[in-house]
């Protein structure tokens, strides 16, 4: 399953939105709105910053993939995509970190 990439689970994330039959949790989570699908990010977020606090990989790999999860389930309520996201990514390593952060409006 190595070549498994976030594009794929976004691929998911789409057809199982639009399942309504009872049977897809994305399709329930995002019938919910967008703040529910927040919240639940943020729910994960913080179970795996507890994780990775703890001597325990495969818990901080469960964990980060739910985050993973849940953060592109709220990218798809906010019509964001993965590429959206990449090529953000692809402008910043143009430069550090540091640059880059200090940059932004808001820091």
């Amino acid at each position: 399953m190595s070549d498994f990439t976030l594009t794929d689970l976004e691929r998911i994330i789409s057809e199982r939105a639009d399942v309504d039959d009872g049977s897809s949790y994305t399709h329930t989570l995002l019938n919910r709105g967008i703040a529910k699908c927040s919240q639940k990010l943020g729910e994960e977020a913080v179970e795996c910053v507890i994780a990775a606090m703890q001597d325990d990989s495969a818990e901080l790999k469960n964990e980060a993939a739910d985050l993973l999860y849940h953060l592109l389930v709220v990218l798809k309520a906010r019509n964001i995509s993965v590429a959206d996201i990449y090529s953000v990514l692809a402008q910043r390593t143009g430069q550090s970190g540091l640059d880059e952060k200090a940059s932004r409006k808001d820091c």
